[in-house]
């Protein structure tokens, strides 16, 4: 840390001006402050240790540690376990990231003397395989652990897929064995299997309460199960929609079983055109929303207009739907007629026949929608205004891409936003670009 030795030259001193004038502005700072700056005196080794301990915590791990080095109470500060609750690894090689690594001589200072504070922690990784494996070799060392929060995050490609199942499973029990109270586990896109998941349940069933692991294609419906039988706190599920069935979610739904507040359902096509979805029954939905009537039910779709076959022919109780690729006319039809649950709906992409029938549908149909938003899609200008008043002030969320509206003989661009704002009971213009 840079001290601050340099005298700042004020001016020059002002004619007449007398020793004793200087003696009396001297002593209402203390004599200490007579001739220097006040930085040059202040002992920083004695701050007390909670302000170090502050200071430290709004530093990056590159300048704490090197602040660390300034003194021995600086050093001391730099290990206080507090520091080391909470801790993001990053791991990647220079060649292909831009991710900054961390030192690997600060890795295994952490490994030695931290690995039993670390509570939230989190392994940012860049899309080599070298770094997925060093991540999971550095969770084989955290057999001291008492992890709360655990994410495994590809900053790319999927790099952990590429891991040997047979080491990230060993090294993921370490951590599932060792820590006895994990609460939240993100490890999406991973090789995790099943008999993981009953390690993970079998030492952390008491505690579990989120568990993301969309793509994770070595985990079965029976690994699902065996969550939902074991860990009855479980609040949040993400998970492949090819992993859904109704047994499952019968499963889910039976008296002695989770309460669900959010389930995450990726609808991703691995192979276009070559994958028939299956069809979950309207009894099973119902009686998931029977057992747990406040879930939040979220399906993310990235598929092919010709894929859509499967989805919303019945009454289906999902709360929040992003479509990530074209979806046709047809399908928000029926949305408008099967989702009467529907709070927001995100559509990136359409094509160019006016959805100005299918929005009106779905504002009559679905009373609780509260966010839209629109991408490269097409609306008349009269058909959103109608959406619009129709929804009224509820529509809490609002994006609409400008070249969305299309103008008609009643409303051109510039009054559009002021009739918009009037429903809304607040001011409104139409996005740029996307804020979802």
């Amino acid at each position: 840390m840079k001290r601050a030795g340099q005298k700042v030259v004020a001016g020059t001193e002002a004619p007449g001006t007398s020793q004793t004038s200087k003696k009396q502005k001297t002593s209402l700072y203390g004599s200490g402050f007579e001739e220097s700056d006040p930085c040059t005196s202040m002992d920083w080794g004695s701050l007390p240790h909670h302000v170090i301990l502050r200071v430290f915590q709004f530093l990056t791990l590159v300048d704490r540690a090197r602040a660390s080095s300034v003194c021995r109470r600086w050093n001391e500060v730099f290990h206080i376990p507090d520091l080391w609750r909470r801790f993001e690894f990053e791991l990647s090689q220079p060649a292909t990231s831009y991710l900054k690594s961390t030192h690997p001589d600060l890795i295994q200072q952490i490994i030695k003397r931290h690995a039993d504070h670390l509570q939230y922690v989190s392994f940012k990784v860049d899309s080599s395989t070298e770094s997925a494996e060093a991540a999971c070799d550095i969770l084989s060392q955290l057999v001291n652990c008492s992890i709360k929060t655990l994410g495994l995050i590809s900053t790319a490609k999927p790099s952990f897929m590429n891991v040997s199942k047979a080491h990230f499973a060993s090294a993921l029990t370490v951590v599932f064995v060792n820590s006895k109270s994990l609460s939240s586990i993100k490890i999406d896109d991973t090789p995790l299997d099943d008999p993981s998941l009953k390690v993970l349940v079998a030492n952390n069933s008491d505690t579990l309460k989120l568990l993301k692991m969309s793509s994770c294609p070595h985990v079965s419906p029976a690994g699902i199960l065996c969550v939902a039988d074991q860990c009855h706190g479980l609040k949040e599920l993400a998970l492949n929609y090819y992993i859904l069935s109704d047994e499952l979610l019968l499963a889910l739904s039976s008296e002695k079983h989770v309460d669900l507040e959010h389930l995450r359902i990726d609808v991703v096509s691995e192979n276009p055109g070559q994958v028939q979805f299956h069809t979950i029954k309207k009894q099973s939905w119902d009686a998931l929303v029977k057992h747990s009537p406040k879930v939040n039910i979220v399906m993310y779709f990235f598929l092919y207009e010709d894929e859509f076959d499967a989805f919303f022919r019945e009454e289906t109780p999902v709360t929040h739907l992003y479509f990530g690729r074209a979806v046709s006319k047809a399908m928000l039809g029926r949305i408008g007629m099967n989702c009467p649950r529907l709070i927001e709906l995100v559509v990136c992409a359409n094509g160019l026949q006016p959805l100005d029938d299918e929005l009106i549908q779905i504002a009559e149909r679905c009373k609780n929608l509260t966010a839209m938003g629109l991408g490269e899609c097409e609306v008349t200008c009269r058909g959103f205004i109608e959406f619009v008043k129709m929804c009224g002030g509820r529509l809490t969320q609002l994006s609409i891409m400008e070249e969305v509206l299309i103008p008609d003989s009643d409303y051109s661009l510039d009054r559009l936003h002021l009739e918009v704002s009037k429903h809304l009971g607040r001011m409104w213009f139409p996005d740029m670009m996307p804020t979802w």
